[in-house]
């Protein structure tokens, strides 16, 4: 038989429960039983007025913009839109189903104004990390450190050669805070180079052909994780460069040690971190073991001899040769003395001219010098215990446990869709790594934490 025909017929009075209407196993009420903002409200109250109109309530935005990266909406507007809409997200934001949901302006306000001004997004990124801490996902003993680059919002065809700079007349709010970070280690001082162009849009962002491709804008993203489960314990937004890439990953460290109290006993990272004075850096200021592959260039694919066939003796300061005879860093006196070490931190062994001219395997060490030379760095000592760490079996699982980080790009780009940067600037890159590194961090937590079960009548 068929049912009566249904009439939307409205209702004078209305029993309906948000709570029972969003299902057990959804996200965000997994991710919900780690949100706590009371510390952030405390840490943003200073930089609102005693006066005037009441705000929108801060913990609405964040919850709004936690939703938006937990689940790939890239757009505030659509965010918004979203909200409204959602049953579920309105429980977590805690609208309600008559609660209005803020214009999407309100956000880019409060960005660009007490957020930053307080780095309320640091806070909440720290209060997430501690809530990991508290709940045993960080065992800090084994980190790992990576970047990955991160498309700009600026377009390729709309740049200007880097020789020729800026235009007088562009300005906004990228330029401005562009001109602030030039002498940023992050930024404009991580190296001298001048970029081959520059975007008017974002003239922070560096050009960079680096995944052989079309070169692109682009920032890096730079991950310091725990091991253990591949919690982010930093992160850091720099130029896409090496340099600034390196120098983060001491900066990250160093924060790590003074807000958490976090003291690795060894990092794992690929081997643009494995130049000389980072790995003496690691080793004889943080006492941590580099289980990084060493940065060299002393190989050779002519057939000669590499500085790996010859040997160092420390007692002799002196390198011995294949046929036996010794490479000093002085075979005459000067009147005088000249320095030792050059400007790059190297060290200069000289074999003697007389014994290279008798010698039988000149051809196959310097046929087109008169004698050999091998350059040493001071730093020497941290690469030879980095090349001794590599020959053990914690260095091959460090090399295998590395990959986490990768997978946590590769969930940053696929599933978060942060493969643009939707903001314009360093501090916009900022916020955006910063609140993607909160969402992977929460759903880490929702995923590893099973919820306690009810308690029993």
């Amino acid at each position: 038989m068929m049912g009566d025909r249904q009439v939307d017929q409205a209702a004078l009075f209305y029993e309906f429960s948000l709570e029972r209407h969003v299902p057990a196993d959804h996200l965000l009420r997994a991710i919900d039983r780690f949100v706590d903002l009371e510390g952030v409200r405390a840490h943003v109250a200073p930089f609102y007025s005693s006066i005037g109109r009441p705000s929108i309530d801060p913990e609405l935005l964040i919850r709004m913009l936690l939703v938006g990266y937990c689940l790939g909406i890239r757009s505030e507007r659509r965010l918004c839109e979203e909200v409204h809409l959602n049953l579920a997200y309105r429980w977590f934001c805690r609208l309600g189903l008559d609660g209005d949901v803020p214009d999407h302006s309100t956000f880019s306000k409060n960005r660009h104004g007490r957020f930053r001004d307080c780095d309320l997004l640091r806070e909440l990124f720290e209060t997430v990390v501690r809530r990991c801490m508290a709940e045993g996902l960080v065992g800090g003993e084994g980190f790992a450190v990576d970047a990955s680059l991160i498309k700009a919002d600026a377009n390729r065809q709309r740049c200007v050669p880097g020789e020729e700079g800026l235009p007088p007349e562009a300005a906004s709010r990228a330029i401005n805070e562009y001109l602030a970070v030039l002498d940023d280690a992050a930024f404009g001082a991580a190296t001298t180079v001048t970029p081959k162009f520059i975007s008017p849009a974002d003239p922070a962002s560096r050009w960079t052909g680096a995944n052989k491709g079309l070169a692109f804008f682009a920032y890096a993203t730079n991950y310091l994780i725990d091991l253990d489960h591949a919690v982010i314990v930093d992160v850091e937004a720099t130029t896409a460069i090496r340099q600034a890439e390196v120098g983060a990953s001491r900066t990250m460290i160093k924060r790590t040690q003074d807000r958490f109290g976090l003291w690795p006993e060894r990092l794992a990272a690929d081997t643009a971190y494995g130049s000389a004075d980072n790995l003496a850096w690691l080793v004889h200021e943080r006492g941590i073991e580099p289980h990084i592959p060493v940065f060299d260039k002393s190989g050779r694919d002519d057939g000669t001899f590499e500085r790996a066939d010859f040997t160092f003796d420390h007692k002799t300061d002196a390198y011995t040769c294949p046929a036996g005879k010794q490479l000093r860093q002085r075979q005459k006196v000067y009147r005088n003395p000249r320095p030792l070490v050059d400007k790059a931190g190297m060290l200069r062994y000289r074999a003697s001219k007389f014994d290279c001219d008798a010698c039988h395997l000149k051809p196959q060490c310097c046929p087109n010098e008169p004698a050999r030379k091998i350059l040493r760095s001071i730093h020497e000592g941290a690469r030879d215990m980095a090349r001794a760490i590599a020959k053990t079996d914690a260095y091959v699982t460090s090399r295998r446990e590395r990959k986490k980080v990768e997978m946590l790009f590769a969930h940053l780009k696929r599933i978060l869709k942060l493969d643009r940067l939707r903001l314009r600037g360093p501090c916009g890159a900022r916020d955006e790594f910063l609140l993607a590194a909160t969402a992977q961090n929460l759903r880490k937590l929702a995923k590893l934490i099973p919820p306690s079960a009810p308690a029993m009548a």
